[in-house]
């Protein structure tokens, strides 16, 4: 069994786009919905040109189980065309190396767009992150600022406190 370890950032400005070194194109749907007395997501994932199904218990915060398995490319396209609740999630990933570790930055689009959240990995959740200049406000136990729940209530609806 996997464990996810990362933690999530907004960002306070663009200043990191100076040393993205990758960027990755991704649309990603779910087949479960959020309410009800689900225990687990199930996500279907296409990076670039891979696809991948994703299982992750719903724990907010720190870590959580993660289970992920390569799929055939069409049957991830068909599974977000067919399968997935809620709209598609599209961003645009881009890696940055800072410190001991590599950033994720997502630039959401479509009903997300306007939103830009960073991650960081761990090895453990007691780990000592080196935080750049521009990371700004930790929202790793806010729920709204995981995908899962983009996908049900996305950026576009939230009011202006909300996305403060």
């Amino acid at each position: 069994m996997a464990r996810e370890i990362e933690r999530k950032f907004l960002l306070t400005d663009d200043s990191w786009k100076a040393a993205a070194y990758q960027q990755t194109d991704f649309a990603q749907g779910y087949l479960t919905p959020l309410q009800g007395a689900a225990k687990s997501s199930v996500r279907v994932r296409i990076e670039g040109s891979v696809a991948n199904i994703n299982i992750k218990s719903l724990e907010i915060g720190l870590s959580r189980d993660e289970y992920e398995y390569a799929i055939p490319l069409a049957d991830g396209e068909k599974m977000l065309t067919t399968l997935a609740v809620g709209p598609v999630i599209k961003k645009t990933r881009y890696l940055v190396k800072h410190g001991e570790h590599i950033w994720e930055i997502d630039e959401f689009f479509g009903d997300n767009a306007g939103l830009v959240v960073a991650e960081v990995e761990m090895r453990a959740e007691n780990e000592t992150v080196l935080l750049p200049n521009w990371v700004g406000r930790e929202v790793t136990h806010e729920a709204r600022y995981y995908n899962i729940s983009l996908s049900e209530y996305p950026f576009k609806d939230w009011s202006e406190d909300e996305k403060k």
